[in-house]
């Protein structure tokens, strides 16, 4: 009795997990707008640490990147089927000099206010 109620209780909350997840639609060339996090760094677009920009020469300055404009180069989907995306630049630059691409949490990124679609 005991194992058919722990299953009853695991599927119930695995369903749940997933309905609670928004499932985005993405595919390549797919644009996008990098806005401001709410807290003081992104947390679900993974750009490079700060100690890596600037052993490359370049500054750290986030606030650059707010409003730019990103295409998705390529998508994976993880086992929980979220989008994992590869961005890049629209304009052709790279990021702070050095970087052509970030990864990102596409449906994390979108419901934090990080991505704007």
């Amino acid at each position: 009795m005991k194992k058919i109620l722990f299953f009853a209780v695991f599927v119930i909350s695995s369903i749940s997990l997933t309905a609670q997840q928004p499932q985005v639609q993405v595919s390549e060339g797919d644009e996008f707008t990098i806005l401001d996090p709410a807290s003081s760094e992104f947390q679900y677009i993974h750009f490079p640490r700060k100690n890596f920009i600037i052993k490359r020469g370049a500054i750290p300055d986030m606030k650059k990147v707010y409003g730019t404009r990103v295409i998705v180069t390529s998508v994976d989907y993880n086992d929980m089927g979220l989008a994992e995306v590869t961005l890049e630049r629209a304009d052709g630059r790279k990021f702070f000099r050095h970087f052509r691409s970030v990864e990102a949490d596409l449906s994390k990124a979108l419901s934090s206010g990080e991505l704007k679609q």
